[in-house]
C-alpha cells in the first residue's frame, strides 16, 4: 500500500481508527464534528439506527472569531440534544487533533450540560 502523504487522506486513516472504538447508541449518540477552513459542524448521529438527530454548523453565526463560533455552536448542539431528551454523548473527533476549535465545540457542549 502507498504511504499517505496529503493531510486529509492521514486525517481519513485516523478518523477510521477513531471510528472502530466510539459507536453511538440511541442513549448516548455520538457527537461528531467537522472542521472545515472556514466554518466548523456538529452533529448527533445514533450509528445503530443509521440516522443524525440533530445538527448543527456556524454559517448563520456572524461577526465572532472562528473559535467564539465553534464554543457557540456546542452551545447550541447541547440546546437541540437536551430538546431531544439527550444527555450523555460520545464525542467523536474525526481524525482532528483535540485542541483549538475542536476543544471549543466540546467545551461549548459541556457548558451547555452534555456529559461526554
Amino acid at each position: 500500500m502507498a504511504k499517505a502523504t496529503a493531510a486529509s487522506a492521514k486525517r481519513d486513516r485516523r478518523h477510521l481508527r477513531v471510528r472502530k472504538k466510539v459507536q453511538g447508541t440511541p442513549a448516548r449518540p455520538r457527537l461528531v464534528v467537522f472542521r472545515s477552513l472556514k466554518h466548523i459542524y456538529a452533529q448527533l448521529v445514533d450509528d445503530s439506527a443509521n440516522r443524525t438527530i440533530a445538527t448543527v454548523g456556524d454559517t448563520d453565526i456572524l461577526t465572532m472569531k472562528k473559535t467564539e463560533k465553534a464554543t457557540e455552536v456546542g452551545k447550541r448542539i447541547a440546546e437541540r440534544a437536551k430538546a431531544a431528551g439527550i444527555t450523555q454523548v460520545v464525542f467523536d473527533r474525526a481524525g482532528y487533533q483535540y485542541h483549538g476549535r475542536v476543544k471549543a465545540v466540546a467545551e461549548g457542549a459541556r457548558e451547555g450540560g452534555l456529559e461526554f
